[in-house]
């Protein structure tokens, strides 16, 4: 099992990751179950737009992943902003279990750009495309 909080910097409430279902270098598929505590949560339902945070904490887990191998620490402050973004729905139900698909499609330096897909079983819930850009120097 990965311990998510060693590689990304996230922590609850706003870490919604729960578990990493496959990782690699520039790809990875994470999983969590919707709930209450989610941010965007009435106590029903959590608004879509929460569904970004998901693939940009499954792209953090990835990036985490790959520093990990170079024996560098996690990397902390990224900004990131959305390409773009196709939901399918405008809320999902607390205990929906979503699985969210990453693939880094471009990295140069500080800059990313990575492609992601959030399902519920079968049915797609959002693809979207985000930039990332670390504005942190560290090196470590």
């Amino acid at each position: 099992m990965i311990d998510i909080e060693s590689l990304i910097p996230h922590r609850e409430p706003i870490k919604i990751i729960t578990e990493v279902v496959e990782l690699n270098d520039d790809s990875g598929i994470a999983a969590a179950v919707v709930n209450e505590r989610w941010p965007l949560c009435n106590g029903r339902t959590v608004r879509s737009l929460v569904l970004i945070e998901a693939i940009a904490q499954t792209a953090a887990v990835v990036e985490g992943y790959k520093r990990k191998k170079e024996g560098k620490s996690g990397a902390k402050g990224w900004l990131v902003g959305i390409k773009s973004a196709e939901f399918k729905r405008a809320v999902i139900a607390v205990d929906t279990r979503i699985t969210v698909f990453v693939n880094n499609l471009y990295a140069f330096d500080r800059y990313g750009m990575i492609e992601g897909i959030v399902k519920s079983g079968d049915d797609v819930l959002l693809t979207a495309v985000l930039q990332a850009i670390c504005l942190n120097n560290d090196e470590d």
